[in-house]
């Protein structure tokens, strides 16, 4: 049996949860995978698995020969691909993670039209405002709003962006304008939460350094998106990125304030994890995206 075979039925179970499950996949009998794995486990004379009428259970080998087989299975795949199909051929299954609002806004919607383009491909997009794991959780890139740090990260900007402090010209005129970060304690702030209720702080920079404020107001959620709406009711004042407001910004109905105290970028960025083949689908999708967000006018 050869290793790719092992290696895919193996990764398949683990997805899957069952030797039945990932049968069905393969298009063979539960016994056949069973036999795969039990090949794997000899070969590298280890347990990766615990079996049992209760189910199947990673060992804590199994799990970190998991993380590497899915990157294997990656290599080999995009190898295949860039031999037989050629580097401008677009094909497979594209999976991406992204911000829950802007991926809702700005990363899924576009996939019809990539899929046009490329009736080869099949997409998938995961929405969440929790940082991934792209590696771990079978990502082949996200979407990220911000500095990516991560050393294991490759990260491509599509578009700038800024974080800023913004509200309506109604607010301030009851309110008035801050003009320090000190002001901010006498305003409503609509902040983004954690679970728990803890609130997410924001960041600055005063004399060449990072800030951190924590602030607070009567609102405040887990939901960008709501936090958008409520200020642009005039509920109070948000932290909120440029792609999200420009097109108010540029009809008045948001303005910033204390912008000498933003970050300097807070860029869009696509990233994905470091590898010595970049696949097409991963490619062409970031200079998909970066096409059609640096159009004239996309922003409003």
């Amino acid at each position: 049996m050869d290793r790719y075979t092992e290696l895919r039925s193996f990764v398949l179970v683990a997805e899957k949860g069952s030797f039945a499950a990932a049968a069905l996949v393969e298009q063979v009998t539960p016994v056949v995978m069973g036999r795969r794995l039990d090949a794997l486990e000899a070969r590298l004379g280890v347990r990766l698995m615990h079996r049992s009428t209760r189910g199947l259970h990673l060992t804590d080998l199994g799990e970190q020969y998991l993380e590497q087989a899915r990157q294997l299975l990656r290599d080999f795949d995009e190898v295949d691909a860039s031999i037989s199909a050629g580097r401008h051929t677009v094909r497979g299954h594209l999976v991406v993670s992204a911000p829950a609002a802007f991926g809702r806004r700005h990363v899924a919607p576009h996939g019809p039209g990539f899929r046009a383009l490329h009736p080869d491909i099949k997409l998938s997009f995961n929405l969440t405002d929790s940082v991934v794991d792209l590696v771990r959780e079978g990502y082949d890139m996200g979407i990220r709003i911000g500095e990516v740090t991560d050393p294991n990260y490759v990260a491509v900007r599509l578009y700038p962006n800024r974080r800023v402090v913004c509200g309506t010209p109604a607010y301030f005129a009851r309110h008035g304008t801050p003009r320090s970060l000190e002001d901010l304690a006498d305003h409503n702030c609509l902040a983004f939460n954690l679970q728990g209720g803890q609130q997410r702080g924001w960041s600055f920079r005063k004399d060449g350094k990072p800030v951190a404020l924590r602030v607070s107001g009567n609102l405040d959620c887990n939901d960008g998106e709501l936090l958008y709406d409520w200020v642009k009711q005039g509920l109070g004042i948000g932290w909120r990125s440029t792609w999200e407001i420009e097109g108010e910004l540029k009809r008045g109905e948001l303005v910033t304030v204390l912008d000498d105290f933003a970050l300097s970028a807070y860029d869009i960025q696509a990233v994905y994890p470091q590898q010595r083949y970049l696949p097409a689908k991963v490619r062409h999708f970031m200079d998909y995206l970066r096409g059609i967000y640096q159009g004239e006018g996309y922003w409003g």
